[in-house]
């Protein structure tokens, strides 16, 4: 099986889609798509002021906060609290959304699949073992609080806080290995075949 280690400090930031801030690019598909030409992202941004989000129509997001107090996001009219004690929240990439920061600038964690051509899920893991839905075409481990350890073929990857390892389908389990949590993002195509 492939795996391969993508280590935070080597991803490069660019600017947001409306301007408003950076992100840097964790991985797409195809690789090289731009913003419109995706079929998913994953990517991390930094948020350091309020402001509008970028619109996305035609994409299905989730929004995990990985750093910082956390935010409000008022998704059409709708607030919702992003913190420690809750911090993800899946929506439409087109709704109009806004983001107020709680106290300081954060990181989060965004995945973005296009309707119609991919779906996904995250969830959170803590040191056990892991085992990908059967569907799910290519999946992402990220470190959150500490070092993980992820042993799949006997080869052990050693992530730190916020570095990503990036597999393909198994359904073999996947050994996880650490003190705090890791995020499991899995995508699918968007019809199951």
């Amino acid at each position: 099986m492939k795996a391969r280690v993508i280590r935070s400090e080597d991803l490069v930031r660019a600017p947001w889609k409306n301007g408003g801030g950076t992100t840097a690019e964790v991985a797409a598909f195809p690789e090289g798509s731009g913003f419109d030409t995706f079929g998913w992202r994953i990517s991390m941004a930094d948020v350091a002021s309020d402001g509008p989000f970028s619109a996305f129509p035609e994409i299905d997001r989730t929004l995990i906060v990985v750093e910082g107090g956390g935010i409000e996001l008022d998704v059409e009219g709708v607030a919702y609290r992003l913190d420690k004690a809750s911090p993800k929240l899946s929506f439409s990439g087109g709704d109009i959304t806004i983001g107020r920061l709680l106290s300081g600038p954060i990181r989060d964690l965004n995945v973005m699949t296009r309707r119609g051509q991919f779906r996904h899920r995250a969830r959170f893991v803590e040191s056990g073992v892991a085992l990908l839905a059967e569907e799910t075409r290519v999946a992402f481990l990220v470190a959150l609080d500490g070092s993980f350890d992820v042993t799949l073929d006997s080869t052990i990857h050693s992530l730190q806080v916020l570095d990503t390892l990036m597999l393909e389908a198994t359904q073999d389990l996947i050994l996880l290995s650490g003190t705090g949590r890791a995020i499991l993002v899995e995508i699918a195509p968007d019809q199951p075949t």
